[in-house]
Order: C-alpha cells, then sequence, then structure tokens
C-alpha cells in the first residue's frame, strides 16, 4: 500500500454510498421476466429506453452513416486515424444546432464556444480542473445527483457545500439558502469559486423557475463567482412549465458583454436526451476563451470516438429526424411517468410535482418507523432486498429531510413497470396491516393494563374496607 498514492488508498470516490450499494445488489440478482422473474427490478438508473425504435429505424434508413460510408465512398481509414482534440467540425456543427432545438431556438451557441467530452462526468469534472482546486468550494442545491461527489470532488480536491433546500416550497433554491451556504463555506475556511445547479433536476424531475435562475445569476454576480448549470436533462421536459436554459436569462437580461457573461457555463451530453449512455458524448459550453482553451488540452483524457462523432453528426443533421425525435420522446416520456405516478397513488404514496427527467421525487415518510435516517435506510434495505426494487434513498442525495427516494421509471419496459408497482403496492399493505396489528395490540395491552390497575385498586379497597370492619 505505502507505494500506491494517497488518491488511490483514500476514500473519497463515494463508492460506499447506498446509491452505489443498490446497483451492486441489482447486479447480483437482476430481474428477468423469464430467466429470473423474482429478481431485483432497477429503479435506480436513470436511463432513457423509450425511443430505441425510432433510432434503429434511422440507422436502418442510413446504411452509409452506420457503415462510414459518404457518398457510398468508404471514410474508415480517414475516421480510424488520428484526430486532434479539436472535434470533427460536421459534429460539432449538428451537436449545437440540436441543443438550440431542444431549447425552442431561444437560444444559439457557437461551435468555438463548444469542448467535447467522453460524457457529462467527463465534463463536469473536466469544468471542476478549470476553475477549483483543494481549498476552494462549490456550493450545490440538496437534493442533489449522488455521482457529483465523485465528479466534483475525488480527483480535484475541490470541496461541496450544500446549499439546504426543503420539501417546503417543492426544494426551490431562496436567497438566504444561498447566503447559509456561502457563509457556511467561509466558516470552514473554503473560498467559494462558483455554484452548480442541475436544471431540469436531478433527482427531482422538475424545471428551475425564472425567479430562481435569475436570483442565481444575481448572487454570482455579486459574489464574482462562476454559474455551471448542467442541463443534460433538457430535452426530457415533457409538460409545463418549459425549460429554460441559464443562457436564455442571460440572453434576456443583456448580460452578452459582461463579466458574468464570462463566468457562467453549461454542461450538456446526449445520454438523456437521445438515450445513448454508452455512446459517452458529452460537451462543456463555455464564453470564457480560457475555460474553452483549457477544457480542450484536457479533453485529451476522454475523447468522443471519430466514428460515433461520425454517425451522430448525420443523425443530428437530419432535422426531420430530430424534430420527430424530440416530439415523441415527450409524448412517451409523459405517459410512462403517468403509469409510475398512478402505480404509486393506488399504493398510497405521492411524490414531488414533475415535469421533466426520468424520475420521480418520491415521498414515503409516512413508511417510516421514525423521522430519521436509521428509519430510512432501514425502509430502503427493505424495498431493496424483500420488494425486489432498486431506488435511491433521499439521503444518498444529500436530501435534509429523511423519507424520499429517487425512482426512475424509463429505463424498463411497461409491464416491469407495472411488475414493480404491484410489488410496492404489496408491501405498502403487508406494512399497514403490520402496523395495525402492532397498535391494536398496543391498544389491547393498554386496555388490558387499565383493567388490571381497577382491578388491583378494586382489591386493595375492599381488603381496606374489611380491615376496617
Amino acid at each position: 500500500m505505502g507505494l500506491l498514492s494517497r488518491k488511490v488508498t483514500c476514500n473519497s470516490h463515494g463508492q460506499d454510498s447506498s446509491y452505489f450499494l443498490g446497483w451492486q445488489e441489482y447486479e447480483k440478482n437482476p430481474y428477468d421476466e423469464v430467466k429470473n422473474p423474482k429478481g431485483i427490478i432497477q429503479m435506480g438508473l436513470a436511463e432513457n429506453q423509450l425511443c430505441f425504435d425510432l433510432l434503429e429505424s434511422w440507422l436502418a434508413k442510413n446504411p452509409d452513416a452506420v457503415s462510414f460510408k459518404r457518398e457510398e465512398q468508404s471514410i474508415f481509414k480517414e475516421l480510424a486515424l488520428f484526430q486532434d482534440y479539436h472535434g470533427l467540425p460536421a459534429f460539432k456543427k449538428a451537436l449545437v444546432d440540436f441543443m438550440a432545438e431542444i431549447r425552442g431556438n431561444k437560444v444559439s451557441f457557437d461551435t468555438d464556444h463548444l469542448v467535447l467530452t467522453a460524457g457529462a462526468t467527463s465534463a463536469n469534472e473536466t469544468l471542476m480542473f478549470c476553475l477549483a482546486e483543494k481549498g476552494d468550494a462549490i456550493l450545490l442545491p440538496t437534493p442533489y445527483y449522488p455521482g457529483f461527489d465523485r465528479d466534483l470532488k475525488w480527483r480535484t480536491g475541490a470541496e461541496i457545500v450544500p446549499i439546504q433546500c426543503s420539501s417546503s416550497n417543492g426544494f426551490q433554491i431562496t436567497e438566504s439558502a444561498l447566503e447559509a451556504a456561502y457563509q457556511e463555506a467561509q466558516r470552514k475556511n473554503l473560498r467559494v469559486k462558483g455554484v452548480l445547479v442541475t436544471n431540469p433536476s436531478n433527482p427531482l424531475g422538475t424545471t428551475m423557475s425564472r425567479n430562481e435562475l435569475d436570483l442565481l445569476v444575481n448572487f454570482v454576480t455579486d459574489k464574482e463567482i462562476h454559474l455551471i448549470s448542467d442541463e443534460i436533462y433538457s430535452g426530457t421536459v415533457f409538460s409545463s412549465p418549459a425549460f429554460v436554459s441559464i443562457m436564455e436569462v442571460l440572453k434576456d437580461r443583456k448580460l452578452e458583454n459582461t463579466q458574468v457573461w464570462e463566468r457562467v457555463h453549461v454542461v450538456y451530453s446526449l445520454s438523456k436526451d437521445l438515450g445513448l449512455p454508452g455512446f459517452r458524448v458529452g460537451a462543456i459550453y463555455s464564453n470564457d476563451p480560457i475555460v474553452v482553451a483549457a477544457a480542450t488540452k484536457m479533453s485529451s483524457f476522454g475523447l468522443v470516438s471519430s466514428q460515433t462523432q461520425y454517425l451522430l453528426s448525420a443523425m443530428l443533421s437530419d432535422k426531420k429526424f430530430t424534430k420527430e425525435y424530440i416530439s415523441k420522446n415527450h409524448k412517451r416520456l409523459q405517459k410512462r411517468q403517468n403509469k409510475l405516478v398512478s402505480g404509486l397513488e393506488k399504493a398510497g404514496i405521492s411524490c414531488l410535482e414533475s415535469n421533466a427527467g426520468l424520475f420521480c421525487w418520491v415521498d414515503m415518510r409516512h413508511l417510516l418507523s421514525s423521522n430519521t435516517f436509521e428509519a430510512e435506510m432501514e425502509l430502503w434495505k427493505r424495498i431493496v432486498y424483500d420488494v425486489k426494487l432498486n431506488i435511491s434513498p433521499g439521503s444518498s442525495c444529500h436530501c435534509t429531510e429523511p423519507g424520499w427516494f429517487r425512482v426512475c421509471f424509463a429505463n424498463m419496459s411497461e409491464d416491469t413497470l407495472k411488475l414493480a408497482m404491484q410489488r410496492l403496492k404489496s408491501f405498502v399493505s403487508s406494512i399497514t396491516i403490520d402496523n395495525q396489528t402492532h397498535q391494536d395490540l398496543k391498544n389491547m395491552r393498554k386496555k388490558n393494563r387499565t383493567k388490571w390497575v381497577f382491578r388491583l385498586s378494586f382489591q386493595s379497597f375492599h381488603d381496606r374496607e374489611q380491615g376496617e370492619r
């Protein structure tokens, strides 16, 4: 061990989080309709599998893109040879156009400000390397994606200071919560370098309001710090209110040529909106030329393959396809989310009202044995091991209130989701029966104790009466 680095031997990766532990349990006993019908159903994976038929249909109609041909001539050798880290111009152009289309073309993006990375994980870490180091802090509103503890902290040495949000206002960011987090960082002798938000939120499944976005812009302007907007779920918004990108806010407020303009950065990916996490396509968009230059050099450690870029440049340049995909994706997500919400309601469980994402923020506080995180973990273990559903406990997302869970709905078939809801309903019913039985026993004991005390008192009075006589 002495020959290994401290980075290797330390336990700061976050792999011991219940978020990852649930995945490990699933992998030991994965549900399969035929091979393992009593296995664990994976509801902890935010993956969009609802539109693969659209993607596969496009691939079938465009064989040249799949076989790496241009005008029926093979370009395999061209793609197989060395490519520099700037990325293929055709793909970068197609990607920024797709980003604009998802945002209703209310904003446009310049390819010169775009850095390609191997997924959003790489994008977020690269930005951290550009903006922060040991002794610095990034403020994050709670609850937040558990992977950020790894992505933002593990190798960079930076720290996360939570912006504590509560269910009393739907977990929205407030000015007082922002200021409290800033002051907490200062008390810890940490220099605050920025605020990072996910919009739409993971794990809440909600879009940020214009008021929240304005509040953030005002805050980072006043403190002279950075703002990172992780917008990897921007294409999953299936109902109102509509998604508003931070770039749209800056444009509407005419902040293009101000200092804050260069301190706002956007992270994007095709993992959620297009359902292609295995392709490892992410991006950083920044108006700061120094950040763009540094991030581009750092991207050497996590490039997107030329073959992937070529295939997706053809797909995203097909405007008829992207228009149909975006529309159908929204409709299918809304339908599937409604199925989850309906199934939860039948089990007597509610969730935060949501309009985006691949999950719901589910309220199981009434199922806790006590209002503690120990009780939350106890409930989570029963759901994983007994009910055989892997869901993510709120504590893994740094939620300040016990009893909330993130439950995913887009990574499975409709039949599997139906089975999951049946399992959960049976479990809740058994808890209700157990609780009622427990309460009945308590009432019976209380009643018997009352009778016993009355009988004892009566006997004592009778004996006293006899003695007096």
